[in-house]
C-alpha cells in the first residue's frame, strides 16, 4: 500500500529521550517508558521487554517517537505514542540518531 505525501505529512515524529523504563508486571513483552519529547513527557508502552531484560539500559537513549498516534491502553497503562524500531532476526532494534540532537527535534 502506498500513501501520498499529504498523508505522510500528518505524522508527527520527534526524537525522544528515554527518562525511565520499567517492566510491566504480568506482561512478558511490555515495558513502560517515560520519554522526553522536548519539554513534554510522554508515557509509551512498548513491546520490547524480551530484548531489554534490564530496562535501565534504555535510560538516556534517544529514539524517534510517533507522537500524534491516538492513545491506547495496554495492560491498564495508556500509551501516548509509539517508538520506532526495526526487526533483526525477529528481535526489535531501536532506531537512533547518528549525531547528538535535542529531544523534540522533528524527524523530516
Amino acid at each position: 500500500m502506498t500513501i501520498n505525501y499529504e498523508d505522510f505529512s500528518k505524522l508527527d515524529i520527534r526524537i525522544g529521550k528515554i527518562i525511565s523504563a520499567e517492566k510491566i508486571l504480568d506482561a512478558d513483552k511490555l515495558l513502560k517508558l517515560i520519554i522526553d519529547i522536548g519539554g513534554e513527557e510522554r508515557q509509551v508502552v512498548a513491546g520490547i521487554a524480551e530484548v531489554f531484560e534490564d530496562p535501565e539500559v534504555l535510560v538516556g537513549k534517544k529514539t524517534p517517537v510517533l507522537v500524534n498516534l491516538e492513545p491506547r491502553k495496554l495492560r491498564g497503562f495508556e500509551s501516548q505514542g509509539m517508538i520506532l524500531a526495526t526487526s533483526v532476526d525477529g528481535r526489535p532494534v531501536l532506531l537512533r540518531p547518528e549525531e547528538e540532537v535535542p529531544p523534540g527535534s522533528t524527524v523530516k
